[in-house]
């Protein structure tokens, strides 16, 4: 397994003033699979993808990474390093640039494959065509890959919210990262864009060999695409294994649901105030069996 490792954290910690918000978390991502974090708001989850695009700094620990040159201390690493060593990431709140359009978000993406100077690019030599033409080729093949075709010339500005964090996905891809750093990709979509989105992930990883690094509330999406997944609560570690094995965990549980007794209050609760137990309430489902279905309900 240590032949295929990609990146390996190890007791990373991070603190901002009198706030630890991430404690001794350590982990290690093979390559070729998707390896999912989740957890309850303030979790820490953001924070581990921003020391790994070394937005951050950790106060103590270390990630090790497969670079171009082999293993090296990525957190030794300036941030502007990071992209041409094969970590791409998306956001949270899309970074696109509105008022351009698909297609030059993409070749903006390009921008670590560069190869030509200055005075090249400004009299446009043969070189540098040469270089525009692969840079359009790869970005055409991520546009046919995510079925962007439809929208390669429209603005950002106009675009669906939807579309917007796919195109945010195409750009990523356009680096050709060894590494994809994908933050809460389903959030703000609707049923049928989560599959889609789940779909596209599993391309990813099948056809391109590209490693997923992944932080997502969906545990429909996180079930579906994920090899392995970590959970963790206020800056820790909770539980790391399958899909199936981290959804079941107790500790899991306990951190979205609170404790068993916190649970069965709840039960009670609701049998005494609310509708009997089973019936639907007006959301459509039941009360009780959203809570206690962690497995498929986490939020």
């Amino acid at each position: 397994m240590m032949d295929n490792l990609l990146l390996s954290a190890k007791d990373l910690s991070v603190r901002f003033g009198g706030v630890l918000a991430v404690n001794k978390v350590s982990f290690d991502v093979q390559q070729g699979e998707v390896f999912t974090l989740i957890g309850p708001n303030g979790a820490g989850k953001t924070t581990v993808f921003n020391l790994i695009s070394r937005i951050y700094t950790p106060t103590s620990g270390e990630i090790d990474y497969a670079g171009p040159q082999g293993m090296l201390k990525l957190t030794d690493q300036p941030p502007q390093n990071v992209a041409s060593l094969g970590i791409a990431r998306t956001f949270q709140n899309i970074e696109l640039f509105e008022h351009a359009s698909v297609l030059h978000n993409l070749l903006i993406g390009r921008h670590t494959h560069r190869t030509t100077g200055l005075w090249q690019d400004l009299f446009f030599t043969s070189k540098a065509r040469e270089t525009e033409l692969k840079s359009r080729e790869k970005a055409e093949e991520v546009i046919e890959l995510l079925d962007l075709q439809h929208y390669r010339e429209s603005l950002v500005a106009g675009l669906p919210y939807g579309v917007r964090k796919v195109v945010e996905m195409a750009r990523a891809l356009c680096t050709e990262p060894k590494l994809l750093l994908l933050d809460e990709p389903s959030s703000g979509l609707n049923v049928e864009e989560t599959e889609d989105m789940a779909f596209w992930i599993q391309d990813i990883k099948n056809e391109l060999g590209i490693t997923v690094l992944m932080v997502e509330h969906d545990m429909t999406l996180v079930s579906k695409v994920s090899d392995r997944v970590l959970a963790m609560n206020q800056g820790e570690v909770l539980a790391m294994g399958s899909p199936r094995e981290v959804q079941t965990d107790p500790g899991v549980i306990e951190a979205y649901l609170g404790s068993i007794d916190d649970v069965s209050s709840l039960r009670r609760n609701l049998s005494a105030d609310g509708p009997p137990l089973g019936a639907s309430d007006p959301s459509g489902g039941s009360a009780v069996r959203a809570a206690t279905s962690v497995g498929a309900h986490i939020p």
